[in-house]
């Protein structure tokens, strides 16, 4: 199975605080083995909760995964509700499970799109786990360009007639944790799909062709290694 015991993990530090995932591959997986894209989904849902459960025993703080973009909704309709079915479920889990896991949720995007019910949900999510010390944040109906242009408009309506970078930074979805350090892209595309892009400004990116289903322990290791072997300079020497 993908997540075998072993030894030797890497020690995470405070250069690696936050972890960003585009969640690809999904579709491809359940392709390959003459299945639905739906049960690709439902695998990656399971996985997923393995990868986020495995980085906070690392000593990952903080954790995004791209859950679902602006552009998904083009998808087909059994595609969109099988996703949204997982979505909702893996909410309700989570608020079962607030005290046991230590996670503080927060859903990056635009939520007014989504059923009075399911913002009920996402709102009461957030509400429960606030005082929790370890962030998942789950980008769901969210694009990066929309969500400058929305940071923009917060700034204006505010009374801006000046903007600073840090004003900026201060009217994302993601004012509340520091910026990735590590942004990990599986399923073999070597793009970042509208994905943080404000945020990525000086993230260390890693690109792997492993299908998110199939994402294990030991590559995890291998990303983390592999980021402690960069050394980041900002624009310095």
């Amino acid at each position: 199975m993908l997540f075998k015991k072993h030894t030797e993990k890497p020690v995470v530090d405070e250069r690696l605080r936050h972890i960003a995932f585009i969640m690809d591959g999904n579709g491809r997986w359940a392709k390959k083995r003459s299945m639905p894209r739906e049960a690709g989904h439902a695998s990656g849902a399971k996985n997923f909760k393995k990868v986020i459960r495995y980085c906070g025993d690392l000593g990952v703080k903080i954790i995004t995964v791209y859950a679902f973009s602006t552009e998904n909704w083009k998808r087909p309709k059994h595609e969109v509700d099988a996703i949204m079915g997982l979505l909702s479920d893996y909410i309700a889990d989570a608020v079962a499970m607030v005290d046991e896991n230590n996670i503080q949720l927060h859903f990056l995007g635009d939520m007014g799109i989504f059923p009075p019910e399911m913002q009920a949900k996402i709102k009461n999510a957030e509400e429960v786990s606030k005082d929790k010390e370890l962030i998942l944040n789950i980008a769901l109906n969210y694009g990066a360009r929309a969500e400058i242009a929305h940071a923009c408009e917060t700034l204006i309506a505010s009374g801006k007639t000046e903007v600073a970078e840090e004003d900026v930074t201060s009217a994302l979805y993601t004012a509340h944790c520091p910026d990735p350090d590590l942004i990990v892209r599986t399923g073999g595309d070597l793009r970042l799909s509208n994905f943080l892009l404000w945020q990525a400004a000086y993230a260390e990116f890693y690109f792997t062709d492993t299908l998110w289903p199939d994402l294990g322990e030991r590559e995890i290791d291998k990303i983390v290694a592999d980021f402690y072997s960069r050394k980041r300079r900002y624009g310095g020497l």
